[in-house]
């Protein structure tokens, strides 16, 4: 089977389908040229690989962009196109002229983050013609599949549940395999966008009372997006907040989890998570809201914490539970690396996306 595989965006998880998909199927990846120059060495060598010239959204050369990918798959003449959604207008305008081949969709988002500043004018209007056009459409937890036939009951026999793999694997090559970062203990790590519906303010207020019962506590707050001028009378605290407001390396991202005790996750929504998946793969155990998908992807008291959306109170006494038992945080490791070996493994996800392409 060939098959031409496009993303735009979500480097990690699509680098990770794509080396596990080559065993399955002829795979050609086709991406925009600054993904192709960061990441074309984590690629496997066995994998073609094509990139075309991408530009700022607003640009209208990327008519010619759209252009010229397509024109490369109508060269390959796939059996499947599997796309990662790409929120992009362009390329869902592209779908009008181009339906030559059986589309496959790769879901992360059914509803748009509230908050979220980054949505692309547009995008969740044109998403629609993508979302329609697909033969078939993978999301990754049953509650996004409910979501989607909710929204789009014309859906229905069309929407498969793929889990998120876990993504330590990959980031582990960022970093020199040879060099032992020790995980801190009493350390604490908030990461990824910062949106109003990451919760953040929920924690910082949690964080008041973890204080008091454990005074060494840290948190190291780690990524881009709201003002955190709003909050300069907390993170003033030096001893006790670490702010990394800014984009993190890749090789950054992975030292900050392995040396972490924890990462949490404060949500009051959520639809998946590639944090979690990271802090799977990477042994951090995690202490997240019972929201979306993070409800399903985390097993209570297995390998991982769930705690009750907005509820700073019993936020505060999970940390503190898990801060103060190392026992626990041992077991939750070791839970979370099962998982790698099973649910959340890459060889086992590509196998259940070849039986999507299948149904084509």
């Amino acid at each position: 089977m060939k098959v031409v595989f496009i993303h735009f965006c979500f480097e990690d998880y699509s680098i990770e389908l794509i080396n596990s998909l080559s065993e399955y199927v002829d795979l050609t990846v086709i991406q925009p040229e600054h993904i192709y120059s960061k990441y074309r060495q984590y690629i496997k060598s066995t994998v073609k690989v094509e990139y075309f010239k991408k530009y700022r959204i607003r640009d209208p050369r990327n008519f010619f962009s759209m252009t010229s990918m397509m024109r490369m798959v109508k060269k390959i003449s796939p059996d499947i196109l599997h796309v990662q959604e790409t929120n992009d207008p362009w390329y869902d305008l592209t779908l009008f002229t181009n339906r030559s081949y059986p589309l496959v969709t790769t879901i992360h988002d059914v509803y748009r983050h509230p908050g979220d500043r980054d949505l692309i004018p547009g995008s969740d209007f044109t998403r629609r013609i993508a979302i329609f056009r697909s033969k078939q459409l993978i999301v990754h937890g049953d509650k996004q599949k409910k979501q989607l036939h909710k929204r789009f009951p014309e859906l229905s026999g069309r929407v498969n549940v793929i889990p998120h793999g876990e993504l330590g694997t990959l980031y582990k090559q960022f970093i020199d395999q040879h060099h032992s970062i020790p995980r801190e203990q009493k350390s604490l790590l908030f990461f990824g966008r910062i949106w109003p519906y990451k919760g953040l303010s929920y924690l910082l207020e949690a964080m008041s009372l973890v204080i008091k019962e454990i005074p060494d506590v840290k948190l190291t707050i780690a990524g881009r997006g709201e003002n955190l001028d709003q909050y300069s009378h907390i993170l003033s605290d030096k001893k006790h907040f670490t702010v990394l407001n800014r984009f993190i390396p890749p090789a950054e991202v992975t030292e900050l989890f392995l040396q972490s005790t924890a990462v949490v996750l404060p949500y009051v929504e959520a639809s998946q998570s590639g944090v979690a998946s990271l802090a799977f793969g990477l042994g951090t155990p995690i202490i997240a809201s019972n929201v979306g998908g993070l409800s399903e992807v985390i097993h209570h008291s297995k390998d991982g914490l769930l705690v009750p959306p907005r509820d700073v109170n019993q936020l505060a006494k999970s940390i503190t539970y898990l801060l103060k038992n190392r026992q626990i945080q041992e077991q939750i490791q070791i839970e979370a690396s099962a998982r790698c070996e099973t649910d959340l493994r890459w060889s086992n996800i590509a196998e259940q996306t070849f039986e999507v392409y299948q149904k084509n």
